[in-house]
């Protein structure tokens, strides 16, 4: 067994129960595969399993990729990368129909998710997303208008995203045990007929600029987006007594849609 790395949030899933369990959610016969953060390869193993079409794997840690590389490299439809995932370019990476499926780094998941959101090309060539987050984090993705976990990343995902399924995993199925629960969310692209920007990035940017504020009334917010904000409020039906948590989904979606109007005109 493999010393795990602190400074890149290792913790290796070990518990098979629960990588048969990813597995039953996947997608994977005939299908190509990324894995992100395959780590000693116990899942690899159960996804080369169900005979995908092709499996890439992108692992940080120099010494594991050695070891996958070791271990698979023989393998004519797998590909090993030795990289940081935040350096890759995955739009580019991912075929069609392609599962990606991963035990991400805590302290990066939500950037990872950012990304895989914010593909140039909507639907994008992935066809499921089976990715583990901190149980915490995973609250506030799925969080609805309302929540206290409500907040930029759930706007994100609900943009694009549908959750179909997500279950909870014991520190217990870990090695080492992480000090906290974890969450597996199952999601698929989506494309919704409420989301009409142009720019997905204006998303993150609006929603930052409210969620910045969440104990404040969303007035504020509104002087520093629009020039009239009055009429802006009124035209879009928003009341600016509210504060970031209290409003839909639906409502973000047209005050940024709105904010490009204004400064695409």
């Amino acid at each position: 067994m493999f010393k795990p790395k602190k400074s890149l949030g290792q913790n290796f899933l070990i518990d098979k129960n629960i990588l048969k369990k990813i597995i039953k959610y996947a997608d994977i016969h005939n299908n190509n595969v990324i894995e992100i953060g395959p780590g000693s390869g116990n899942l690899t193993s159960e996804i080369i399993s169900q005979n995908p079409k092709s499996l890439t794997l992108i692992e940080k840690d120099k010494n594991l990729f050695v070891k996958l590389k070791n271990e698979l490299g023989n393998k004519k439809n797998v590909n090993i990368f030795n990289k940081d995932i935040l350096d890759i370019d995955l739009e580019k990476l991912v075929k069609p129909d392609t599962v990606i499926i991963g035990n991400l780094p805590y302290n990066i998941s939500s950037q990872i998710l950012a990304n895989l959101i914010k593909f140039k090309k909507w639907p994008p060539n992935y066809k499921q997303l089976i990715l583990m987050f901190q149980k915490e984090v995973a609250e506030r993705i799925n969080a609805k208008m309302g929540s206290i976990k409500y907040g930029r990343i759930s706007l994100l995902t609900s943009s694009r995203l549908s959750i179909k399924n997500n279950f909870d995993v014991s520190p217990n199925c870990f090695y080492p045990k992480p000090k906290v629960n974890s969450s597996v969310l199952v999601m698929e692209p989506i494309i919704n007929n409420n989301f009409r920007v142009k720019n997905i990035e204006n998303l993150e940017k609006i929603s930052h600029k409210f969620f910045s504020k969440k104990r404040k009334k969303i007035n504020k917010v509104f002087k520093e987006l629009f020039k009239n904000p009055l009429e802006v409020a009124k035209k879009l039906q928003i009341n600016l007594d509210l504060r970031p948590s209290q409003l839909s989904e639906i409502e973000y979606f047209k005050i940024t849609k709105y904010f490009e109007d204004c400064i695409y005109d």
